[in-house]
């Protein structure tokens, strides 16, 4: 099946070269041009991906965002206005995937659109296949969140095993602390929020009490966490 996105923009000039762009690109697309009519979309069709800008008329776009996160995760790219650090900030918070500032470089749109829907369907497909994993002397177990670091068991509440597999699972791979919020803790991003790396402090421990070296998760300043 075609991916199916969605345009939430009220700019009928930039809304016509983006639909033209994701149709070339083998895409369906539709548009809408308010905040209402976009989030009734949304929640009543199936989308792969929504492309949802912050100033709409009837709903402003953090507002749609809001109330779809109360019964659909569809991957939500927000569009902001350039420079606009605070809107960034806002559309984490509120459940957003990612942000790309406008006026936007159509080459990156779709190069983030990709990432994006391939970073889903990754977490889909592994959600259906992948029970366990083993790197090193690293062994993990889905069924019963099962744990060995060198034979050794280790023991992690439902929220740190759920890190730990995320990062074990993309490791080599920088996962930010947005995607992780909402992937682990299921909730929206916070910048003052100290629960992720106070999660990750203690798997460091726990595996470094039984011979993990703690330099295998690593610290991506401003960016988020990889493991090694």
């Amino acid at each position: 099946m075609p991916t199916n996105i969605l345009l939430i923009d009220d700019d009928a000039t930039f809304g016509e070269q983006v639909i033209g762009l994701l149709q070339k690109k083998g895409f369906t697309a539709d548009q809408c041009h308010d905040g209402k009519k976009g989030l009734h979309s949304a929640i009543h069709a199936n989308f792969d991906l929504i492309l949802l800008d912050v100033l709409l008329p009837s709903l402003n776009g953090f507002s749609v965002l809001k109330q779809l996160r109360q019964v659909k995760q569809t991957p939500v790219m927000m569009l902001t206005a350039c420079g606009a650090e605070s809107e960034r900030i806002q559309g984490y918070q509120k459940g957003a995937d990612d942000y790309l500032a406008k006026p936007c470089n159509f080459t990156e749109m779709l190069l983030r659109i990709e990432a994006v829907l391939r970073r889903v369907r990754s977490t889909e497909k592994s959600d259906q296949s992948n029970t366990a994993m083993v790197i090193d002397q690293l062994q993990i177990q889905k069924t019963g969140q099962r744990v060995k670091y060198d034979g050794q068991i280790v023991e992690f509440t439902p929220i740190q095993f759920r890190l730990l597999w995320t990062l074990v699972e993309n490791h080599q791979q920088i996962l930010t602390k947005p995607y992780l919020y909402q992937a682990v803790l299921k909730r929206a991003f916070s910048r003052y929020d100290r629960s992720l790396d106070m999660h990750l402090s203690r798997i460091r421990r726990k595996l470094s009490e039984v011979g993990m070296p703690q330099e295998r998760f690593v610290t991506i300043h401003g960016k988020g966490y990889k493991f090694s």
